[in-house]
């Protein structure tokens, strides 16, 4: 080897041991050290945190127990895809006796008693009747399409209930306790008027399956807390929810945050109503990738409510203007509710479109646009079409009510109201016919043409019960011919190394990077005159 290579050489080792010796370092702070404290003070504009636990003390462990149940859940990601009631994913409306809302049986407690409980997007709490001073009737010959008695919740029965205190972060009626060991009121007015319910928090667990086939695993007992409704009012009276109601509403109260802060499911979940009143429900969910979205909208920066911004809407192919507005999406009202100004062009636009000489009135029904049929046959409707942002549209087959008297049916109503104020709500019968998700995380909804059976394009999704013959079946639904019917509003889921190859007698081995720099002239003689 000549000089000149022998020094280029000499300088590439000498390059490589200057860049190799070059070290990182960093220093490693405890979250509640004191440099960290001082870190926290220097880079907040509020000063530090309001309590800075000392170490070893009972708030300290309890911090770092809660980190770390965190940063596992954040590592392992949900252990279920998604869950739904042990009793089976089947929703069911049943008619005019029950508000024309969606039910579902859940089991409570240990041992398991069984509700059925109406589904409400539009609140937070899971409420059931419960040591009950004044409840509605639970008796079945009191409705007309239970062939079973509905159940009362005894806590004092349940080996795995307890009283929520006043001191719990999610007892918002904390302050009017006279002892922070006292049982946590609870009272939720809802806007139907003068409807309401109230009781004591009580934890217990909500018995829920995966649907997996191994059984042994299927079934799973999460702790939720839930109102022991000791005392309805209002409708809650009258047939509305009379066996309970599920909010499932974005408070942090209600059980599908529960469930999502436990690591069991996606924060998210659907709901599926079909026209003939069945539906599904299913906690987890986040729906096929094909599905329209839009973002929730906040109200006075709070995004508390599932409310989204509607820019236009249109009847058949006629797009209106002065028709956007903001809406509820609430499973927990029976029909839909539209802002005055975009209620009024939108019926009239209806109206016009309609080959239907004159509106009628049919005694009971709350609708104004409603139309008297000669025949049993419905006449052809226009749909009716919400248009979101970028370009995302929910088209309303079939906008309308039918009305059936003695002879069959007898016509049909536009089934819009009126809102009182500036805000609508879309209930659940503009939701038929679609699965709807409700994606909490991301704080959007989607949406997607389904027959609540198969889910959309989802084949691996369960669509029965676990169990085939559900002890509680549900109800038949035969309320949807009744006249008089009426709309009750109760609630506005390493490469491994390859082998050294024999046939490269010059690789240095990974000790080289360790060797000071007067050594290194030395190697590269020596490589230098066994490499030649």
């Amino acid at each position: 080897m000549s000089l000149r290579n022998l020094i280029l050489l000499l300088l590439m080792v000498i390059a490589v041991h200057q860049a190799v010796s070059i070290t990182f370092t960093s220093r490693l702070l405890h979250r509640f050290s004191e440099d960290m404290k001082a870190l926290r003070v220097s880079g907040s504009t509020t000063g530090v945190r309001a309590s800075w636990p000392e170490k070893g003390s009972m708030e300290y462990y309890q911090e770092l127990v809660s980190g770390d149940f965190q940063r596992q859940k954040m590592k392992l990601g949900s252990r279920f895809q998604w869950l739904f009631p042990s009793e089976g994913s089947k929703t069911i409306e049943l008619g005019n006796d029950f508000g024309w809302l969606h039910y579902t049986w859940i089991d409570i407690g240990t041992p398991s008693v069984s509700f059925l409980v109406a589904l409400d997007a539009g609140s937070d709490l899971l409420w059931v009747p419960c040591d009950c001073i004044q409840c509605a009737p639970l008796s079945a010959s009191y409705y007309g399409s239970l062939d079973k008695d509905l159940n009362e919740y005894r806590p004092s029965k349940s080996s795995t209930s307890k009283h929520i205190s006043c001191s719990h972060n999610l007892c918002d009626s904390g302050q009017s306790c006279q002892s922070p060991k006292q049982s946590c009121p609870y009272v939720i007015d809802y806007t139907t008027e003068n409807t309401s319910s109230s009781g004591l928090l009580i934890q217990d667990v909500l018995h829920l399956s995966s649907g997996c086939e191994n059984s042994s695993n299927c079934t799973i007992q999460a702790p939720v807390i839930l109102g022991c409704g000791m005392k309805q009012s209002g409708g809650y009276l009258s047939g509305v929810a009379p066996d309970g109601l599920f909010g499932l509403g974005l408070g942090e109260i209600s059980v599908l945050s529960s469930l999502a802060k436990e690591g069991l499911v996606p924060n998210s979940f659907s709901l599926c109503f079909n026209e003939d009143g069945s539906g599904r429900i299913f906690f987890g969910d986040e729906g096929p990738a094909s599905q329209q979205m839009t973002s929730f909208v906040p109200l006075d920066e709070k995004y508390e409510a599932y409310i989204v911004g509607v820019e236009a809407c249109c009847i058949g192919n006629s797009c209106l203007k002065q028709t956007s507005f903001k809406a509820l999406i609430d499973s927990g009202t029976s029909f839909t509710y539209l802002p005055e100004e975009a209620y009024e062009n939108i019926v009239m636009e209806f109206d016009k479109r309609l080959n239907v000489t004159s509106t009628v009135s049919f005694k009971g029904y709350p609708w104004k646009y409603c139309y008297k049929i000669s025949t049993d046959a419905m006449p052809k409707v226009p749909s009716v079409t919400l248009l979101f942002p970028l370009n995302n549209s929910f088209v309303v087959h079939d906008p309308v009510f039918p009305i059936y008297g003695d002879q069959g049916l007898a016509g049909f109503c536009f089934s819009i109201l009126p809102a009182d104020g500036d805000i609508g709500i879309l209930g659940q019968n503009y939701m038929t016919g679609y699965r709807m998700v409700f994606d909490r995380d991301n704080l959007k909804l989607g949406w997607s043409r389904a027959n609540c059976q198969d889910l959309s394009n989802d084949k691996e999704m369960p669509i029965a019960p676990a169990k085939e013959t559900p002890p509680n079946p549900l109800p038949a639904n035969e309320q949807q011919s009744a006249p008089g019917g009426h709309a009750v509003a109760p609630a506005i889921a390493g490469r491994a190394p390859s082998k050294p190859s024999a046939a490269a007698p010059c690789i240095m081995p990974s000790s080289f990077y360790s060797i000071r720099l007067p050594h290194l002239i030395l190697l590269v003689l020596c490589l230098v005159s066994t490499c030649v």
